[in-house]
């Protein structure tokens, strides 16, 4: 098995979680428990795109229902909502 090497310090990367915030005009949006692939050495982080896209669907439905302020996890979020 291959490990995965950070291209920016040349540690290991391992599955992990993160957060992601978004700041627009009318407020922010928090989303906790993140999945993503995280440097052990340097600490930095990658999601996939499938992450990215629900992400991004996640914050096109919050600033459609116009909130200030809003928190999230992840794999408890349903686009429903």
């Amino acid at each position: 098995m291959k490990k995965d090497i950070c291209p920016i310090c040349g540690g290991v990367k391992t599955e992990s979680e993160t957060s992601f915030t978004a700041n627009y005009k009318q407020g922010v949006i928090i989303v906790k428990e993140v999945p993503a692939t995280v440097c052990q050495q340097c600490g930095e982080e990658w999601i996939s795109d499938a992450v990215a896209t629900k992400l991004e669907e996640i914050v096109i439905t919050v600033k459609k229902q116009r909130q200030d302020f809003f928190v999230a996890k992840y794999n408890n979020y349903s686009l429903a909502s």
